[in-house]
């Protein structure tokens, strides 16, 4: 699922080489530039405008700015990135790669636009994010981030003492079921063709969750157009109210080829894998946010971005510094050694 957030007046992409290009306009990537632009880097956000929390109406578990929707936090944030000189730039990355190293060794990328535009980097932060995989049930992406929810913490509160469905995708689907029965005491799990072993089915029936083994075939609304249900292959219908799906989750890796990154298999999705700060194997290249991390809510993907735009910074005043004694060693190989 991928829904565009509202236009914004996009800054000039700037020109020459810059410090950091940082591929992803959410929370990592604005916190990140944000470290980065107070630490007086250039740098440059590229934002495809597509944020995985765009359907919802507010960000929840976020300490001093719960309730608050998705929008205003990035329209905040890309106030304050552009506030300490950073530019934030609407676009689609077609290509990322490395590029040829300056003259003193330091590393350099180049980074393609969909309209065919390009600005040189000395370093990249992917926070590109993830897109959530949903089942192929008709009638279920029209209410996702609403109705259909995927994370107790996110969206369980606004849901509480509801008929609530648990759709299974597989095995994670059963602890979601246990973190959704502590919201509501009306809980269906429909395994929709996935298996659930006995002991499980002993461990529902005691907390009172209703366990449907016939597939599901559709979401079913009311006249008014909200979510009444999910109509099951025998013609059923079960009434419902709400409808939890832990869908597996696939990292945003689009365009990224060139960089060579790898993309491991988690237990829930997909994603680029990192060390300390968002360190990859690819020198010059930190990931932070979804991309890496499938399950971090928004406070931990900023919390994350903020890491590795340190790191970057850290890195990059070491290269400055190694460039300076190379060039007092280049024009007096004698005073450097004083």
């Amino acid at each position: 699922m991928a829904v565009a957030t509202s236009a914004y007046v996009s800054d000039a992409l700037a020109e020459g080489t810059v410090d950091a290009v940082v591929i992803g306009g959410g929370a990592a990537g604005l916190n990140g530039a944000l470290i980065l632009a107070r630490s007086r880097r250039s740098v440059v956000v590229i934002d495809s405008g597509s944020p995985r929390n765009a359907p919802a109406q507010a960000v929840h578990g976020l300490l001093a700015l719960d309730g608050t929707p998705p929008s205003e936090i990035l329209r905040r944030g890309r106030e304050q990135v552009r506030q300490y000189g950073g530019r934030v730039v609407s676009g689609e990355v077609v290509s990322a790669e490395p590029a040829a190293p300056s003259a003193d060794g330091d590393l350099r990328f180049t980074v393609t636009l969909a309209d065919g535009r390009r600005i040189t980097a000395r370093r990249i932060l992917v926070a590109t994010g993830l897109t959530d995989v949903l089942p192929e049930v008709p009638g279920l992406a029209e209410h996702w981030g609403h109705s259909v929810v995927h994370c107790p913490y996110c969206h369980g509160w606004e849901v509480r003492d509801e008929p609530i469905g648990i759709l299974a995708t597989g095995p994670a689907s059963i602890n979601h079921a246990y973190l959704f029965r502590q919201l509501t005491a009306d809980l269906t799990y429909f395994t929709h063709g996935t298996d659930l072993d006995e002991d499980s089915r002993a461990r529902f029936a005691a907390r009172g969750i209703r366990v449907i083994d016939t597939p599901v075939t559709e979401v079913v609304n009311d006249t008014g157009g909200a979510l009444a249900g999910v109509r099951l292959a025998d013609g059923q219908v079960v009434a419902r109210r709400v409808v939890a799906v832990a869908a597996p989750m696939q990292a945003r890796t689009k365009g990224l080829e060139g960089l060579g990154l790898e993309v491991q298999d988690l237990p829930k999705g997909r994603g680029f894998p990192s060390g300390p700060a968002g360190t990859t194997e690819v020198p010059g290249v930190w990931v932070a946010g979804n991309a890496t991390d499938l399950v971090a809510q928004v406070g931990a993907s900023a919390a994350a971005g903020a890491l590795a735009g340190a790191d970057i910074n850290s890195t990059l005043a070491t290269a400055d510094t190694d460039a300076a004694l190379q060039k007092i060693t280049e024009a007096s190989p004698q005073a450097a050694t004083r």
